[in-house]
This record gives structure tokens, C-alpha cells and sequence, in this order.
């Protein structure tokens, strides 16, 4: 799923492109990658797909919506089969049609070959043109289809030297599941940024992009797919290759800011304990005099506990989340923003009226909604209102994977804190340091030389190169020194 260049969406909330499930030689597959599908409904909230093999045939579904909208009854007889693989996905905007969603399926000449892909391929476009100009014709706009035409003519003989040829040849982050008529296939991208796990259903081998997939369907975890590593499952196991240099892991730190889920293990680290362990390293760094924390719900829920209890504050949920509005959309207007904000989150009166109330939301990203959740808390009575953010401040935007502003649209790249401050309406303004981040997931200070984690959002330290931004970068100031001359002309 690649960034397009349209408007950012106007609902000030971040968004995961998908997630990704599967399944091997286990009866009715299809049914438990839907079950493993809605437990990663949170990382793509548009579109779902599955695509099922029977031993003879490939049987694929793909629908606009929520995975409990499409995949709930008679998925037996409509995706037969042992083997299946699935994907939610969340498309930037401008890219939310039927065709783009995943499973992609390719019929090859060695057989069928079904692709989930979770991440953003940062050579995309630059592949894509070669690709089209060469005569390859394209049936969607999404990156993932560049691995399957990639595949498709690589020249090697066995299917996984031709995936692999296929990702020696793209760069970004990734997390791909992939079934053929024999083999599951999984692989993560050489720096890890975006999570895969491998886990064990009664024998049988299942991959998924969170640890909460394998618990809903009742499968143990066994280990994470590592960084640059692909795993080839088929009857007679599971066979581990790593066909490219070692490098160091970088995983993206995000995942633990806001968008696995607090019940998820990601490499090794609790979500939960860590986004309280922020919490509580937030309230080191930015302690105020006040009477209560109140998280901005859910997300901010576990750093606020985490606040709370480092500052031996009460603990107090100020602001109740409506959790039946089903599916958020973009407002028209501003009075009609006002209105879905106070329908996703009521103030707590009796709890708000007259305290001085430190508000811990998890991060800060336009702040247009921050604007609202405050003027809501102040109109419930709030004394004092003091934010918090458990995470750094964002001031970069992301390519390989989170749909994300560009920078013109990040407050904290265009105001100074006391700026935002001022914005928001609070009394004071506090961000969680990025070396409070790195002790929070148990890593000690952050390295500058060698980051332990992919960061950029924080630091603009991007951890592979961006070619398709450098090309389009070049391009611009081409057209730039061209329209100079002819003004000067």
C-alpha cells in the first residue's frame, strides 16, 4: 500500500495499512483466518479479504469493509480448503477500491500464488514504471502487486528462489504471507519494521502480524519471524532462510506507541507494560502539580495508569468513549467535526468538575482533535487542564507503512510547545523525550550512530533509503530550475 499524494484524511487519527493472517493444513482455514483476521481488525479497518486453497483450486473473496460484515457464515462452502491466507487492510487516501484489496492472486505458470502484504515499498514507483514500461500490465494501484509481477518473471526455477529474487529487489518495510499449491510462505523485511509471528495450531503452523491473532484462534506463539528472515512451511515443516546480510534489527517503535494492540507481544515486548512503562517515565519528566490523570481513551488508557501511578495521583476515567458508533468517517464541516468528536468521547462531570486534570493522550499528531478533547474537558469544569503525550513529538512523516501527513501538517514540526500550548488550550505542555521512549521499551539511550529502533517519525533518521521520494524530489527541482529560466528568460 503506497502513500499517495491526495489530502491527508481530516480525522487527526493515525492508521496502520493492514494486517496479515494464515494458515496451514488445518480444516476449515478460511473460517479460522477470518477469526484471526477480526483480532487485527484494528491495522485495516476498509477492506478484507481471503483467499483459500482446496488441493485443487484457489477460491478467493475480497470486500470493501469490516471482516464480521463479509466473512461470518458459510465460509466452509464458499472458501474450501485446508490452506488459507487473509488480510485487513487500510488504504491511504484516494486508494480505498475493490481493486486494491488483498489477497492478490496470479495464476503462474507452476501454479496459483495468493500475496498479503503488510508495509510500504519505498522503490515502488521506480519499479513500477520499469515494469510498465517493459509491457507489464498492471490491475490495481497498489505496491504489492509490483512483488507479484516481480515474481512472475524472475528467471529462477523454484517458486522461493523467484519470491526471494522478487524481494532482493524491493526496499521498504514489509511483513508478506504468501500461498502457493504446496507452501505457506512468510517473510519480514532485513530491518524488521514491520512485525510477523509464527505460531502452532494443534501441530499445525500459523503466521500473523500480532501475537492477539494467535490467541484468538487459539494457536500458542512460538517465535518472531526475524528481520530479513523468510520461512518456507510445507509438509514436511518448517525451513528457515536468510538470504540477505545480516543487519541490524530496527523495528518500528510505533507499533508500541499506538497501533498494536495492549493484549499483543511484539519482538519480544509486552505492549502493554511498555506503553505503561512511558507512562511512567512521562511523569519523571514532566510531574505538575494537579489532582488527577485522565487518559484520552483507549490508547492513552495504559500510559496514563502508568502516569498515575509513578505521580501517586488517582487514576480517574474523565472521558468516556462511546464504543458504538461503528465505522468513523470524515465530516463535512466543522460543526459536523465538533458534533463526532462529542459522540466518540462524553467528559465525565463528576469527575472533571474543578480538579486540576493532567490529560495523557498517547500521541499528538495535527492536533485538531486535541483542540476539541480539551475545550470538552474545560466546559466539563476542568480547572487546570495539563497534556501529556507518551510519545516524542511528532515532526517527520512516514513511508513505510502508517499513512501520515506530510510535514506541513505535523504541529509539532511547525509550532514550538509553547506555541501548541497555546493551540490546544492547555495550561501546560509536555511530550515524552526520545531517550524516555527507549527506556521505556528497555533498551537504554538511544544510539545515534546505530538506532536500536525505526524512529524517523521522532528524529528524521530514516532507516533505508527513499528512492521514490529522491527521484520525485529531483524531478520537482528540474521543473523548478526550468520555470526559473523561462521567468528569467
Amino acid at each position: 500500500m503506497t502513500r499517495q499524494s491526495t489530502p491527508w484524511r481530516d480525522d487527526d487519527v493515525l492508521r496502520l495499512e493492514c494486517g496479515v493472517f494464515g494458515v496451514f493444513d488445518t480444516p476449515g482455514a478460511a473460517q479460522i483466518t477470518a477469526l484471526g483476521l477480526h483480532a487485527l481488525q484494528h491495522r485495516g479497518e476498509e477492506a478484507c479479504g481471503i483467499a483459500a486453497f482446496d488441493g485443487q483450486g484457489f477460491h478467493t473473496e475480497r470486500h470493501m469493509g469490516h471482516v464480521a460484515d463479509h466473512f461470518s457464515d458459510d465460509l466452509g462452502e464458499r472458501l474450501p480448503g485446508r490452506f488459507a491466507i487473509g488480510h485487513t487492510r487500510y488504504s491511504t487516501a484516494g486508494g480505498s477500491v475493490l481493486r486494491n484489496v488483498q489477497p492478490m492472486f496470479a495464476d503462474l505458470g507452476a501454479g496459483g500464488v495468493a500475496l498479503a502484504h503488510n508495509g510500504n515499498l519505498t522503490n515502488f514507483l521506480t519499479l513500477r514504471e520499469r515494469l510498465v514500461s517493459e509491457g507489464h500490465i498492471f490491475q490495481s494501484t497498489s505496491d504489492s502487486e509490483v512483488i507479484l509481477q516481480l515474481i512472475a518473471i524472475s528467471r529462477k526455477t523454484r517458486f522461493v528462489d523467484r519470491f526471494i529474487d522478487a524481494l532482493s529487489q524491493i526496499e521498504g518495510g514489509y511483513a508478506l504471507v504468501g500461498l502457493t499449491n504446496k507452501k505457506l510462505i512468510g517473510a519480514r523485511d532485513p530491518l524488521g519494521i514491520r512485525p510477523l509471528v509464527l505460531g502452532d495450531l494443534n501441530g499445525k503452523p500459523v503466521l500473523a502480524s500480532e501475537t492477539r491473532a494467535l490467541n484468538m484462534v487459539g494457536a500458542k506463539f512460538v517465535r518472531d519471524i526475524e528481520h530479513g528472515e523468510v520461512v518456507v512451511i510445507s509438509r514436511e515443516g518448517v525451513e528457515s532462510i536468510r538470504p540477505f546480510p545480516a543487519a541490524k534489527a530496527r523495528p518500528c517503535v510505533f507499533e508500541y506507541v499506538y497501533f498494536a494492540m495492549p493484549d499483543s507481544v511484539v519482538n519480544g515486548r509486552s505492549v502493554y507494560d511498555v506503553r505503561k512503562r512511558m507512562g511512567q517515565r512521562l511523569a519523571e519528566e514532566s510531574l505538575v502539580d494537579a489532582d488527577i490523570v485522565v487518559p484520552v481513551p483507549d490508547s492513552g488508557v495504559p500510559a496514563a495508569l502508568g502516569f498515575a501511578q509513578q505521580a501517586k495521583l488517582p487514576f480517574e476515567m474523565g472521558i468516556i468513549r462511546n464504543h458504538h458508533l461503528g465505522r468513523t468517517f470524515i465530516q463535512p464541516n466543522q460543526d459536523a467535526r465538533e458534533l463526532s468528536v462529542r459522540m466518540k468521547h462524553s467528559p465525565n462531570r463528576a469527575v472533571l468538575a474543578g480538579k486540576r486534570v493532567i490529560l495523557v493522550d498517547d500521541s499528538i499528531v495535527r492536533g485538531t482533535t486535541t483542540v476539541k478533547v480539551v475545550k470538552m474537558v474545560r466546559e466539563a469544569g476542568a480547572k487546570e487542564v495539563h497534556l501529556r503525550s507518551a510519545s516524542p513529538a511528532i515532526r517527520f512523516p512516514d513511508f513505510y507503512g502508517i499513512d501520515m501527513p506530510d510535514r506541513e501538517h505535523l504541529i509539532a514540526a511547525q509550532m514550538s510547545v509553547p506555541e501548541m500550548a497555546k493551540r490546544f488550550g492547555v495550561d501546560s505542555l509536555g511530550f515524552l523525550s526520545v531517550d524516555g521512549l527507549y527506556w521505556a521499551m528497555d533498551s537504554g539511550p538511544r544510539d545515534p550512530a546505530c538506532p536500536q529502533f525505526t524512529d524517523h517519525y521522532f528524529t528524521g533518521d530514516y532507516p533505508t533509503r527513499l528512492l521514490d521520494r529522491e527521484i520525485a524530489e529531483g524531478r520537482n527541482e528540474q521543473v523548478e530550475r526550468q520555470l526559473s529560466f523561462l521567468v528569467d528568460a
